[in-house]
C-alpha cells in the first residue's frame, strides 16, 4: 500500500507510465481499507507482455524544461514472468525556484506454482534530489509576476530531497469459490526538507527551518474473497485483517540559507495500526444485490522526546479507535436503469505530520487534535440507452471533528478540528459512441461543502479574536466542476483527444475573504462565477515498422494560453495563497 498506517499517502514510488488502470472506490468500498473518509484510489500496475521478451523506450519533452525518458522490459519463461522499468524525469517548472528531478526504478516478478498459486515480488526505488518550493504569493504578486517565487523561499532555499525504497512479497491462492491473498511489505524513506518557515527564535532574511525524517514501515495484509451458492446468486464474503507499523525519527533544525545549524526538535514517532474487516454481498435473486460490512480500526500513536535541553519532556502516546460500518442495495434488472443506495460511516485519524506541527514549535504530539468521523448517504443510478451510458449520484456527508488546515506559514501547515462540516453534492456523467470512431463525454459535479459549527481563535494586534465560521463555504473546493471531451479515431492509426475543463470561483480561506477565480480566468480577488476553462489536445499515431511499434504523439495543455491559478495554499499567512 502507498498509504501509511496514520493515513498519509506517498506516491513517490509510483511511475504512472507503468499503470494499467486507476479505479476510484467510493464510499462503502473504502471500509475494506480503513483510516480514510473519501474512498480508495486503487492503482493497478501493467503486467508483463504476452511475448517471451519485449522492450519499449519512451522519450518525452515539453515546455518549462520537461524531459522524461523511460525504458521498460518484460519477459516470460515458463511459469515465471518479470518487469523492469527505469525512468528519469526533469522539469524546470513554470515559476522561479520550482525545478524538480527524480529517478524511478520498479521491478516486478511472478511465479506460478501449479495451477492455483501465484508468488509475487515487487520492488520500487525513487531518488529525488531536488524538488524546489516556490511558495505562496499574494494576489498582487500573481498579477504582477505570476511566474515569480516568494522571496523567503528563495533566500531560505526551500527544497526537498527524498529517497525511498519499498519491497513486497505476495501470495495468491485460488480456490473453487474464490481466492486467498497475503502481502508482506516494508518501506524505507529518507527526507531532507529545508523550509521557509521561520524557527521560534533567531529569525532573519535567510533563517528558516530544516526538517529531516528517517522512516521505516512494515506490515502484513491477509484477506480472502469467497463465493457461496449459484454463480449469479448466493453469498460473497470478503474478510481479512491489516497490520502496519511506522517509525519516524524526526528532527527539526534552525537553518541559514537551507543549511541546518541548531537542533530545535528531536523525537521518535511510532504508529501501530490493526484493522480487521468483513464485507458481505448477498444476492437473493439475480437482479438484487444487498451489501453490508464493517471494520474496526485501532491506531496507537507514540512519541519519544529526545530533545530535553529545553527542560521539557514531551513524550506521550494516544490511541484512536473506531468501528465503521456500511450497508446498501443495488437493483440490476434493467440495464437502462440500475439504481442503488448506500449508507456508510468512516474514521480518519490525524497524520503524524498533522500532530507534530504545533504552532508553538514544541515537541510531542498535539493533544487537542482528534480523529474525524463521517456518515455518508448516497443515492444513485447508472445505465445505458443505445449508444449512451450515464451515471447520476447524489450524496450527503456529515462530518464530526473534521480535520482542517487553519493556517499555513511558509511551507508548514497547522491543523485543528472543525466541530461540524456538511458536504452535499451531485455528480453526473454521460458518454456516447456517436460513430465507430467518435466518442463524446461530459461530467458535471456540484459540491456544496460548508462548515456547520466552526469557531477558530486568532491573534489580532496582540489580542485574541474568535471567528464564528458557521455556514461558511469550505475553501479549496469549487461549487461546480465541468469537463467535456471527445476521442476521435483511430483512423489510419491516428487518434485525437480533446477536453475542456471549467470550474467556478472558490475561496482560499476559511473566513471566505480570499477568492480564486475559476479555471481559465486570471486572478482578480473577486468572485467571477464559472471560469473560461482550459482546453487540452493530444494527437497520436500508431504504426509498425518490421517488428517495432512506433507511437509518436504531440499534445498541448492550455491551448488558448489562458492565465489562471492552478493551485493555492489554504489559509496562507499574510493573505498568501
Amino acid at each position: 500500500p502507498q498509504t501509511l498506517p496514520d493515513g498519509q499517502s506517498q506516491l513517490t514510488n509510483v511511475d504512472f507510465a507503468n499503470l494499467q488502470r486507476i479505479e476510484v472506490l467510493r464510499g462503502a468500498s473504502s471500509s475494506l481499507y480503513g483510516n480514510a473518509s473519501g474512498g480508495v484510489l486503487a492503482l493497478t500496475s501493467d503486467g508483463a507482455g504476452p511475448n517471451r521478451f519485449s522492450q519499449s523506450v519512451r522519450v518525452e519533452g515539453g515546455s518549462f524544461g520537461l524531459f522524461k525518458v523511460q525504458g521498460r522490459t518484460t519477459a516470460r519463461q515458463g511459469a515465471a514472468s518479470g518487469i523492469l522499468s527505469l525512468s528519469r524525469t526533469q522539469v524546470d517548472g513554470f515559476r522561479q525556484h520550482s525545478a524538480t528531478e527524480f529517478t524511478q526504478l520498479n521491478l516486478g516478478g511472478d511465479y506460478l506454482v501449479g495451477s492455483a498459486t501465484n508468488l509475487g515480488v515487487r520492488f520500487g526505488y525513487t531518488d529525488a534530489p531536488k524538488a524546489e518550493n516556490p511558495g505562496a504569493l499574494t494576489i498582487a504578486e500573481v498579477q504582477a509576476n505570476p511566474d515569480s517565487a516568494a522571496g523567503n523561499n528563495i533566500l531560505r532555499k526551500a527544497d526537498k530531497e527524498v529517497s525511498q525504497g519499498q519491497l513486497a512479497f505476495t501470495v495468491r491462492r485460488h480456490t473453487r469459490g474464490g481466492q486467498w491473498d497475503l502481502a508482506v511489505f516494508g518501506m524505507l524513506r529518507d527526507l531532507k526538507n529545508p523550509l521557509a518557515t521561520p524557527p521560534p527564535s533567531g529569525t532573519g532574511p535567510t533563517v528558516g527551518t530544516y526538517v529531516t525524517i528517517d522512516r521505516q514501515v512494515y506490515g502484513i495484509r491477509l484477506s480472502t474473497d469467497q463465493h457461496f451458492g449459484p454463480e449469479n446468486r448466493g453469498l460473497r464474503l470478503t474478510t481479512g485483517v491489516d497490520f502496519q507499523r511506522l517509525r519516524d525519527d524526526r528532527a527539526n533544525f534552525r537553518a541559514v540559507a537551507g543549511i541546518p545549524d541548531t537542533a530545535i526538535l528531536d523525537q521518535r514517532e511510532r504508529v501501530t495500526e490493526i484493522g480487521p474487516f468483513v464485507q458481505l454481498h448477498y444476492r437473493p435473486a439475480s437482479d438484487v444485490i444487498f451489501g453490508v460490512g464493517g471494520r474496526y480500526d485501532n491506531v496507537k500513536f507514540d512519541v519519544k522526546d529526545n530533545h530535553l535541553s529545553d527542560g521539557t519532556d514531551n513524550s506521550g502516546d494516544r490511541t484512536m479507535s473506531a468501528f465503521s460500518a456500511n450497508g446498501g442495495v443495488t437493483w440490476v434488472r434493467d440495464p437502462r436503469f440500475s439504481p442503488y443506495v448506500n449508507v456508510s460511516t468512516s474514521f480518519e485519524t490525524p497524520t503524524t505530520t498533522e500532530l507534530a506541527n504545533q504552532p508553538n514549535s514544541t515537541g510531542g504530539f498535539n493533544s487537542s487534535l482528534d480523529p474525524q468521523r463521517t456518515v455518508n448517504y448516497e443515492l444513485g443510478a447508472r445505465g445505458s440507452m443505445g449508444p449512451i451510458t450515464y451515471t447520476a449520484t447524489g450524496y450527503i456527508s456529515r462530518i464530526r471533528d473534521a480535520i482542517v488546515q487553519y493556517q499555513e506559514v511558509s511551507g508548514r501547515a497547522y491543523f485543528t478540528n472543525a466541530g461540524r462540516v456538511r458536504n452535499d453534492g451531485l455528480e453526473l456523467g454521460l458518454s456516447g459512441q456517436v460513430t465507430p470512431n467518435l466518442r463524446l463525454f461530459g461530467n458535471y459535479t456540484y459540491s456544496d461543502f460548508r462548515f456547520g459549527t466552526y469557531h477558530i481563535a486568532r491573534s489580532v494586534n496582540n489580542a485574541i479574536v474568535v471567528d464564528t465560521l458557521d455556514g461558511k463555504q469550505a475553501p479549496g473546493v469549487p461549487k461546480a466542476f465541468i469537463r467535456l471531451g471527445l476521442r476521435a479515431g483511430p483512423v489510419r492509426g491516428v487518434t485525437l483527444d480533446m477536453d475542456h475543463t471549467m470550474t467556478t470561483s472558490m475561496f482560499a480561506d476559511d473566513r471566505n475573504t480570499l477568492y480564486v477565480a475559476g479555471l481559465g480566468s486570471p486572478a482578480t480577488g473577486e468572485i467571477r462565477g464559472l471560469g473560461n476553462g482550459v482546453t487540452n489536445i493530444r494527437m497520436s499515431w500508431e504504426g509498425r515498422a518490421g517488428g517495432v511499434w512506433v507511437r509518436p504523439f504531440v499534445g498541448g495543455n492550455n491551448l488558448w494560453d489562458r492565465e489562471y491559478v492552478s493551485s493555492f495554499t489554504l489559509n496562507g499567512a499574510l493573505n498568501r495563497g
